[in-house]
């Protein structure tokens, strides 16, 4: 049973996460994205403050005090993720022509993640590991590109800031992994989502500013407003707080790059609420899609056998 909860953990991340864009693209045809991001951020900040106080006896929600010496590394991961992630993120959907293609770009972190897990963190890859996330990613392709006609690049510098932006999000599991295993994963996570904070308000300020949030109160009664904030209340419990908590402790168990596999599902995931609750149609080269990333999956999480000697 213990072995299956990181497993476990990681699925109702990706799961969380798989909603996310749905979310975030509902919520961006109200509010301006760095009023959503501070209206994302601020709460999920608080939340897991007072979780962290209420829980203080529990291993994985308690909230540690953080060592002057660990601000380096909490620092960098702040600014990979959610802060560079994010910003990055939105270039490359604004420069590439199709949306398709930047979401496969930006599914591409498990190929990543076996070369900077072996070379910042000296982690073992095994042939098991590398088949699996092959076969899986080559899941991810036929899922995102079947059907679509629309295959122009548009400015290649999105294709950069695609790779800059999963280069990002690896680092910051890298720092996941590396960060001591005196704190919790709610520490962890609380400690980049308040870094990142500290750098999205100023651009806030600057962009936007706090007129567009004192502006709700005159749009609250708006159907749509009230849509957009549900879907910023799911972003701040679900994929703030609860997805990043589970990915955190799972990743801390199994390692960067059986964890950041399971990214590879989260395309599949997306597409089965499309399919079940907006009715979006799947052709059968979808399924296999499907069908391949969740064999890579498992390929991936199987054990290289010991040979004796």
């Amino acid at each position: 049973m213990q072995k299956s909860l990181p497993i476990v953990a990681l699925l109702v991340s990706m799961l969380s996460w798989s909603v996310s864009g749905i979310a975030i693209k509902q919520a961006l045809t109200v509010l301006p994205p760095f009023t959503m991001i501070v209206l994302r951020f601020v709460p999920s900040v608080l939340l897991m403050f007072i979780i962290g106080l209420v829980c203080r006896k529990h291993s994985l929600f308690c909230l540690q005090k953080m060592d002057l010496k660990d601000l380096p590394l909490f620092l960098l991961a702040g600014t990979c993720q959610p802060f560079l992630y994010y910003l990055l993120e939105t270039f490359t959907f604004d420069a590439l022509n199709s949306p398709t293609i930047a979401e496969t770009l930006l599914s591409t972190s498990p190929l990543l993640s076996p070369i900077f897990a072996g070379i910042l963190l000296r982690e073992r890859v095994t042939k098991y590991n590398i088949l699996g996330i092959l076969i899986s990613t080559g899941g991810v392709f036929a899922l995102t590109l079947i059907g679509t006609t629309n295959y122009s690049i548009g400015n290649y510098w999105g294709i950069l800031m695609a790779f800059a932006a999963v280069s990002a999000a690896v680092v910051d599991s890298i720092m996941m992994r590396k960060a001591p295993q005196k704190y919790s994963a709610l520490s962890f996570v609380f400690y980049t989502q308040l870094i990142s904070l500290m750098y999205f308000i100023p651009i806030w300020l600057w962009r936007e500013g706090p007129s567009t949030i004192l502006d709700l109160r005159f749009q609250i009664s708006n159907f749509d407003t009230q849509i957009a904030l549900g879907c910023v209340a799911y972003l701040t419990i679900f994929a703030s707080v609860i997805a990043f908590i589970l990915f955190c402790y799972a990743l801390r168990k199994i390692g960067v790059t059986q964890a950041n596999a399971f990214n590879n599902i989260r395309p599949a995931f997306t597409a089965l609420w499309m399919f079940l609750f907006f009715g979006e149609h799947l052709p059968i080269g979808k399924w296999i899609g499907m069908g391949l990333i969740i064999f890579g999956l498992f390929v991936c999480q199987k054990q290289e056998k010991v040979s004796d000697s």
